[in-house]
């Protein structure tokens, strides 16, 4: 009766350091191998370098019916995020979305709320390539920025230099 018990247990204990090695190796069991398929990437400035970025999912269902990505109503109620700012109307040649925050940074996140930014009648639109550019801005008038209520999950692929 010993003899099933001992080998029971150490079954378990060899189990259980399986177990415990692969999750310190940082291992995932079971989520299958990996198959490389196309998706479409966009870029974005932040501190004045491009960083590259992907959209899995928003929660405006037009923003999603036009990018193909998933629709998520619950996105929404997600409060704190990083500012993601998108220049709606006129702007500079070359204007991309600027990023309030990047991977290595302490307040990163992949999801963001989308801020719409808008040049004032009579000002030249210069290309703005980080957010406290775009703050200064506005406090000097030039330009506003209005809460869209829009949040995307948009994780940034690669950082650039």
């Amino acid at each position: 009766m010993r003899a099933p018990i001992l080998v029971a247990a150490a079954g378990l204990a060899l189990a259980a350091t399986a177990a415990i090695a692969a999750a310190a190796a940082g291992g995932l069991p079971n989520i299958g191998s990996p198959k490389m398929t196309a998706q479409p990437v966009y870029k974005g400035y932040y501190d004045h370098h491009i960083d590259t970025y992907l959209v899995t999912d928003v929660s405006s269902k037009s923003q999603a019916a036009a990018m193909h990505v998933n629709y998520s109503a619950e996105l929404k109620t997600v409060k704190g995020l990083p500012l993601q700012y998108f220049v709606k109307g006129r702007a500079a040649p070359g204007q991309l979305t600027v990023f309030g925050s990047e991977p290595g940074e302490p307040d990163y996140n992949p999801l963001w709320e989308e801020a719409w930014v808008t040049w004032k009648a009579g000002i030249k639109p210069v290309l703005l390539g980080q957010d406290d550019q775009i703050n200064a801005l506005a406090k000097k008038g030039k330009l506003t920025v209005k809460d869209a209520h829009v949040v995307l999950n948009a994780p940034i692929l690669t950082v650039g230099k």
